[in-house]
């Protein structure tokens, strides 16, 4: 909370605990966002967090928890809304909040993104659950509204943090 919300790249001269996927990393790291910044510039949201990255950290979730943000951060200057994982190779990147009608938000809050019947549209959806927001550096502490955990456990350990904003439990976001 003494920071906000830092990109990776200013995450990375901080002593902290990732969580990120490494060979995803990787990508990201090689991306740039058209007319824009380096992807480790921007600090990046989901739209939706009960996502593909979630499923993978769900043997974490006593000690996770998904920040909510406020709305009102779609206006601000240079935020750029991609319509799936900006690190993808068919991804399109938008102006905000202009570009919100370019995202498939259906396929994004799908509860899920498996097709077993069809592999390519399955892994077109599993992209799509990870459309993002991104905004250049960092998102100041005032745009977080509050928190979302996993259960009881993940509370304590997050007022534990500090953390005095409103919590929810919402086990389903974790997997649970």
């Amino acid at each position: 909370m003494q920071y906000g919300i830092l990109s990776h790249e200013r995450a990375s001269k901080l002593v902290h605990y990732d969580i990120s996927l490494s060979d995803f990393q990787d990508k990201r790291n090689l991306k740039t966002v058209p007319g824009g910044l380096k992807l480790h510039q921007y600090a990046n949201l989901y739209f939706c967090a009960r996502n593909p990255m979630m499923y993978k950290r769900r043997g974490h979730r006593d000690n996770l928890c998904v920040l909510r943000i406020s709305k009102a951060l779609l206006k601000l200057r240079d935020v750029v809304l991609a319509d799936q994982n900006a690190a993808s190779k068919y991804v399109s990147f938008y102006k905000s909040p202009q570009g919100l009608n370019c995202i498939d938000f259906a396929m994004v809050f799908a509860d899920n993104w498996t097709h077993p019947e069809d592999k390519i549209t399955e892994w077109r959806h599993k992209s799509a659950k990870c459309a993002e927001v991104l905004v250049p550096h960092c998102i100041d502490i005032g745009y977080i509204d509050g928190a979302y955990v996993a259960n009881e456990t993940a509370e304590i350990n997050l007022k534990n943090a500090k953390f005095d904003k409103p919590i929810t439990i919402n086990e389903n976001m974790f997997f649970m």
